[in-house]
């Protein structure tokens, strides 16, 4: 089974879609989007990822299954920095990576600011959903791993946002979400795939086989819109 996390294009926060830029890379993707040989469209409920989905559906005359537990991963908490911080991610690298337990798989969660917060709630929410979804197709957990009751090569996608595909790759992967946060940029409308290996009869794990993928642009020539980065050196203009 192969699942593709594909963010969302260059978003218009304000009025929850993407903008002209975005719009036109959702094009892009769409007039690709056979390539990948999906079988079945899941998408966010919020509206930057449903504008960036529709080309592709349009173009391959299908619909997308609307998944609650797909929006982004937002979660207010009091960050040192920022008390009334609308997200648990984007913190200043000073402050997370003194933290030791937001290098571990499953303490990051419940350090106080986290857990004071309810991200363990949240997180729970997602991944028993997410593997609710993945026994629904074949793959039962079973500890790190999963039971393939019923494996196959069907091939799934996720238009959603990069907070919560870090919350999924850690899930599947084994990772702990806070490197992921910080250390990765899924930029807007990339795409990450992830497939089963079932080395051991009816035992399977996840394994990325790319990430953060963006031939639709590479092909033509085209830089990736910076949405999600950060400046390269302090004195540059534009986003810290």
């Amino acid at each position: 089974m192969n699942i593709l996390i594909i963010r969302h294009g260059e978003p218009d926060y304000a009025n929850d879609s993407i903008t002209e830029r975005g719009a036109d890379d959702a094009r892009r993707l769409a007039a690709i989007i056979d390539r990948y040989h999906i079988d079945e469209f899941y998408v966010s409920p919020l509206g930057r990822a449903r504008a960036t989905i529709q080309p592709s559906l349009d173009r391959l005359g299908v619909q997308a299954e609307v998944l609650p537990w797909l929006r982004e991963f937002s979660v207010p908490i009091r960050r040192p920095d920022k008390p009334d911080s609308p997200i648990p991610w984007d913190w200043m690298p000073a402050d997370w990576t003194a933290e030791e337990d937001f290098f571990d798989e499953y303490k990051w969660s419940s350090v106080p600011v986290m857990r004071d917060a309810g991200v363990p709630e949240r997180l729970r929410f997602v991944t028993e959903h997410l593997d609710a979804f993945l026994a629904d197709h074949g793959y039962v957990r079973e500890g790190r791993n999963y039971k393939a009751v019923s494996p196959n090569h069907k091939t799934v996608a996720f238009f959603c946002h990069f907070g919560l595909e870090s919350i999924l790759l850690g899930h599947l992967l084994h990772l702990p979400v806070m490197p992921l946060w910080h250390g990765t940029c899924a930029l807007t409308t990339s795409v990450t795939k992830v497939t089963t290996e079932e080395r051991q009869d009816g035992t399977a794990c996840f394994r990325m086989l790319y990430f953060g993928a963006l031939p639709h642009l590479w092909e033509a020539g085209i830089e990736p819109a910076f949405a999600a980065r950060y400046v390269e050196c302090f004195e540059d203009e534009g986003r810290h």
